[in-house]
């Protein structure tokens, strides 16, 4: 009985048992999965375990984090990545078990919306370590799952050096005016990249000493990444334009621009449709650099 009551699918379990000669036996229970405790789930994942043989257990192919015992303790299964949700301690209940070189740990970026912490997989080498590929990856975990679909594939201590890659490129963006513009763009690069903003057709390098204009940078959001923003405060229409974001280091740079329309004062409303059609005009013409120099924008009143 105990059995049948934790296995039923959630919320409500029924178990009606009617005997003939007009004898029947009602058994109704009500079981909350979300406050089953641990022990109900282990006798239940007991239970439903046979004797085991191994020879029996199908073969596992395909696990880039490694095998892990199923929660029978008898056959192997694929160990969980890193960042997925798992079971802590050593036994497979729900979630399963994290892979080789990998710890169940509650990280404060895995709370959810109650503020609960899931533990998650987390690889227990943070190392940086640079591929014969020429990618620098993160911690061990990461170059093991590279190495997996690559058995050829050695690593050495440190982040590979490499120019600047712009992993976030600035977005082009209307407003009216008045507004503030605000540009972010993130770069990651070993050495470090120094990175600033030019406005195109200008040679100054942005603020300048124009106080309407700020940039602040800071390391982040990963190891080897700098952000960097640029902001427009009480823009006009004289701020419309192209605006580059130039990362450089000793083996090279990198750049990426985004476009910026600022549309004249007036009834917010009106421009509302107008600002829209031009958001998307404005990001479809950055994918596309050699057409930039050939888009303006002329409002008729």
């Amino acid at each position: 009985q105990r059995l049948a009551t934790n296995l039923l699918p959630p919320p409500f379990l029924s178990l009606s048992l009617s005997l003939s000669l007009s004898l029947s036996l009602s058994l109704t229970a009500y079981v909350d999965v979300d406050f089953v405790p641990t022990d109900e789930l282990d006798y239940a994942n007991e239970s439903a375990c046979e004797d085991c043989v191994p020879e029996l257990c199908p073969v596992t192919q395909g696990c880039r984090a490694g095998l892990v015992r199923d929660s029978c303790d008898c056959c192997f299964e694929c160990g969980n990545l890193e960042g997925q949700s798992c079971d802590a301690g050593q036994r497979n209940v729900y979630y399963g078990l994290c892979g080789e070189d990998m710890e169940c740990k509650s990280e404060p970026s895995s709370a959810t919306d109650d503020g609960t912490h899931e533990p998650q997989c987390v690889c227990a080498s943070q190392r940086t370590l640079c591929g014969s590929d020429g990618q620098t990856y993160m911690n061990l975990c990461k170059f093991k799952e590279a190495a997996f679909s690559n058995p050829g594939l050695n690593a050495s201590d440190g982040p590979c050096k490499t120019v600047p890659v712009i992993k976030v490129p600035p977005r082009s963006l209307v407003n009216v005016t008045g507004s503030s513009a605000l540009f972010l763009c993130e770069v990651f690069a070993f050495p470090m990249a120094l990175v600033e903003w030019r406005k195109e057709s200008e040679d100054t390098v942005l603020p300048g000493d124009d106080p309407h204009i700020s940039v602040q940078s800071r390391g982040g959001p990963q190891r080897f990444e700098l952000s960097s923003w640029l902001q427009i405060e009480e823009a006009t229409q004289t701020d419309s334009g192209t605006y580059r974001c130039v990362a450089r280091n000793e083996l090279g740079e990198a750049s990426a621009t985004a476009l910026l329309g600022i549309l004249p004062a007036g009834n917010t409303s009106s421009h509302i449709s107008i600002t829209r059609c031009l958001t998307f005009l404005l990001y479809d013409v950055s994918r596309f650099p050699h057409m930039k120099s050939h888009v303006s924008i002329t409002l008729i009143h």
